[in-house]
C-alpha cells in the first residue's frame, strides 16, 4: 500500500534525482517547495519594507491570535479532503458551537468545561450525520454538508434570535484563548500540537495512509481491504470535532455569541487546505502545506494592510487565491493521472 501512495506522489523520489546535477535537483525540487519559498520571500519583503510594523512581536502576535482558527478549521477540513470529500458544515458549524458555547453558560447555567464538552459531543454528532449522509445514503458530499450547513445556521439564528448572546462568563473560559505562552498567544500552540499530531498520524500511522489511498481511489481501496465507510465517517467526525473546538475558541475570543460571525471562515479554511495541496506534497493535501497555505494569506493580507488596503482587501485576497489554488491543485491531479496512464518499463526482460 505504501508503494502505491508513493508512486501518484509528484514530489521527487530518490530514484528521479539519482545522476541528476544540484541545478537540476534545484529545479525538480522548486515546484514542490516553491509555495515555501513565496513564503519566505513574503516576509522578507514586507521586512524590508515596513521594518517599524511587519517584523515585529505584536504583528506577530496579532497574525496567530487572528490565523489560530482558521488553522484548526483548515487543518479539520482537509482530513475528509484527503479521502476525496469535502465537508463545507465547517464555516456554517463553527457559527452555532460558538454560540451555544457561550449560551450553554449564560442562559443555562452549565459550568464552562461541560459546555465545552457538549459542544465538541454536537460537534461529533454533526461529522457523524455528515457521514452517514455521505456513505449511507450515498448523497454527494458537497450537496450534502452545504444542506446540513446551512440548517446549522438556521439553528444558530432561531436559537439566538438574530441577537447578540451576551452574559457573564468565567474568566477561566476566556483564558482559553487569551492566555500568552512565552509572550505568544496559547492559540499557537493548539495548532501546533495538533498540526504535530496529524503529521504523525498521517506519516506514520496507517491511518493516514488509508485516507490517501481511499482518496485516490476508494474501489482499489476497498479491494486492499480497507474499510472505506468507516474511514470516511470517521473524517467527518474529526472534522467535526475540529469545528467544534474552532467555535469553543472564537467564544473565549469575541465573548459574546452572534449569528452574524463565523460564515468569513469557510472561504480561508479551504483556500488553505486547497493552497497547501500544491507543496509539500504536491497533488495530496497534506499538514504542512495546509500551514504554509494559511501562513501566506496571512502575511500577504497582513503586509497589504498595513500598506493601507481597504476592507475588501481579505476577501479579494482569499478569492483570488482560492481560484488560484484549486487551478494549481486540478493541474497536479491531471499530471498525477498522466503519470499513472504511463506504460511501466519492465526491470526484468522475460527469458526466451
Amino acid at each position: 500500500m505504501s508503494n502505491s501512495i508513493q508512486s501518484t506522489a509528484l514530489e521527487p523520489t530518490r530514484s528521479e534525482l539519482a545522476g541528476l546535477s544540484f541545478s537540476q535537483r534545484l529545479g525538480r525540487y522548486l515546484p514542490t517547495y516553491g509555495l515555501v519559498l513565496l513564503m519566505v520571500l513574503l516576509v522578507l519583503l514586507f521586512s524590508v519594507l515596513l521594518p517599524d510594523t511587519f517584523p515585529t512581536l505584536l504583528n506577530v502576535r496579532s497574525i496567530i491570535s487572528d490565523k489560530a482558527i482558521i488553522l484548526i478549521l483548515s487543518l479539520g477540513v482537509m482530513i475528509p479532503m484527503s479521502a476525496g470529500r469535502i465537508d463545507l458544515t465547517v464555516g456554517y458549524g463553527i457559527v452555532l458551537w460558538h454560540i451555544l458555547a457561550i449560551s450553554l453558560q449564560t442562559l443555562y447555567g452549565f459550568p464552562w468545561p461541560m459546555a465545552v464538552l457538549t459542544v465538541l459531543v454536537l460537534g461529533a454528532l454533526m461529522g457523524t450525520i455528515n457521514g452517514l449522509l455521505v456513505e449511507v445514503a450515498r448523497i454527494d458530499s458537497f450537496i450534502a454538508t452545504l444542506g446540513t450547513g446551512t440548517i446549522l445556521y438556521a439553528l444558530a439564528l432561531w436559537h439566538s434570535g438574530g441577537r447578540q448572546i451576551v452574559g457573564v462568563v468565567p474568566d477561566s473560559f476566556y483564558a482559553l484563548n487569551s492566555t500568552m505562552v512565552l509572550g505568544l498567544p496559547i492559540t499557537g500552540y493548539y495548532v501546533i500540537a495538533i498540526a504535530i499530531a496529524m503529521w504523525l498520524a498521517y506519516e506514520y500511522l496507517p491511518i493516514g495512509r488509508y485516507l490517501y489511498a481511499i482518496g485516490a481511489s476508494p474501489k482499489a481501496a476497498a479491494l486492499n481491504g480497507i474499510p472505506v465507510r468507516k474511514f470516511v465517517m470517521g473524517s467527518f467526525i474529526a472534522s467535526g470535532l475540529f469545528t467544534a473546538l474552532a467555535g469553543i475558541l472564537l467564544a473565549a475570543k469575541l465573548r459574546i455569541g452572534q449569528a452574524s460571525v463565523g460564515l468569513e471562515y469557510l472561504l480561508p479554511a479551504l483556500v488553505g487546505a486547497f493552497l497547501g495541496s500544491t507543496t509539500i506534497k504536491p497533488g495530496r493535501v497534506n499538514v504542512w502545506g495546509t500551514m504554509v497555505g494559511i501562513i501566506i494569506l496571512a502575511v500577504g493580507i497582513s503586509g497589504i494592510q498595513q500598506f493601507g488596503g481597504s476592507f475588501w482587501v481579505e476577501p479579494m485576497f482569499n478569492g483570488v487565491t482560492l481560484l488560484i489554488a484549486i487551478g494549481i491543485a486540478g493541474y497536479a491531479q491531471r499530471r498525477r493521472g498522466a503519470v499513472q496512464r504511463m506504460p511501466s518499463v519492465p526491470t526484468n526482460p522475460p527469458n526466451n
